[in-house]
C-alpha cells in the first residue's frame, strides 16, 4: 500500500497531482493548522501565468482574532472580499486565448460564481475537478479530519501511514527536513521523497515559467496534460 499525504492547496501546481498519482491512496491532511512558511504556504493562493510573467491568485481568509487555530478545514473565506471576481477575471485575461481554455471555462465560471464559506471546500471542487479531467487520475482519496489521529509532525504522518497499513509513504522533499526515517523503518514502512522534474511545455507567452498553478498546463495542453505530468519522473 503506497500512501501520500498533502495538504489542501489552491489551484494545485502539477506535482501535487503527480504525487497522487503515484501513490494507492492519497490522505487530504486538513486537519492541521495553515502553513505560515511564505515559500511553502498554498492553501489560499497560487500562481498563474500572465504576459509579464506570473501572478499569485489569494484568497483572503478570516484570520481576525484566530492566530494559532488556523485548522485548514475550518478556514473560512473572507466573504467581504471581492476576490472572486478577480480571480474569474485575471484567469480569462491570461487565458482566453489557449487552446483548450474553452472547454473548461464552464467549470471555473461556476466555481467562481458560487457563494464558497470554507476554503477546504473550494479547494476539494478544483482539485478534483483537474484530477478527474486534467489528468485522469482515479487515486482515493481520505480526508484526516475524518481519521482518529492523536499525534503531531513526523508522528502524525506515522500514525496515518500505520492506520492504512502503507508499505511505502511518499514524502514530499521538505519530508527530509522532519522525517524520522528510522521510525518508518521499525515499523516496515518505506519512505521514498518526491522530487518532481518539472516538464515544459508551450505555453501563452515566450520565456517558459514553471511552477504555475494545474491549470496552466491543461488550459495549454489539454488531453496530452497527463503524458507531459508524468514525463521522465523517478521516484527516489
Amino acid at each position: 500500500m503506497i500512501v501520500t499525504i498533502i495538504q489542501p492547496a489552491y489551484l494545485p501546481w502539477l506535482g501535487y497531482f503527480h504525487r497522487i498519482s503515484c501513490a494507492d491512496i492519497h490522505v487530504v491532511l486538513d486537519h492541521v493548522q495553515i502553513d505560515k512558511n511564505s515559500k511553502t504556504k498554498f492553501a489560499n493562493r497560487n500562481k498563474i501565468r500572465t504576459p509579464q510573467g506570473w501572478s499569485w491568485l489569494t484568497v483572503p481568509i478570516k484570520t481576525k482574532g484566530k492566530s494559532g487555530e488556523l485548522e485548514l478545514n475550518a478556514i473560512e473565506i473572507d466573504q467581504e472580499a471581492s476576490w472572486k471576481e478577480k480571480h474569474w477575471q485575471t484567469i480569462k485575461t491570461c487565458y482566453s486565448k489557449a487552446p483548450f481554455f474553452k472547454q473548461n471555462a464552464s467549470f471555473f465560471e461556476e466555481i467562481y460564481s458560487k457563494n464558497w464559506l470554507h476554503l477546504c471546500d473550494l479547494n476539494a471542487a478544483i482539485t478534483e475537478y483537474l484530477l478527474q479531467h486534467a489528468f485522469q487520475i482515479v487515486t482515493p482519496s481520505l480526508t484526516s479530519s475524518s481519521m482518529n489521529l492523536t499525534q503531531q509532525k513526523d508522528d502524525l504522518i506515522l500514525e496515518i501511514c500505520l492506520q492504512l497499513k502503507a508499505t511505502q509513504y511518499i514524502s514530499g522533499p521538505f519530508g527530509r527536513e522532519y522525517l524520522d526515517k528510522d521510525k518508518f523503518n521499525k515499523a516496515g514502512i518505506e519512505v521514498i521523497y518526491h522530487d518532481y522534474n518539472h516538464p515544459t511545455y508551450t505555453q501563452l507567452f515566450q520565456e517558459f515559467e514553471p511552477y504555475m498553478s494545474a491549470i496552466d498546463l491543461l488550459f495549454n495542453t489539454g488531453p496530452d496534460a497527463m503524458s507531459i505530468l508524468k514525463k521522465d519522473q523517478i521516484l527516489k
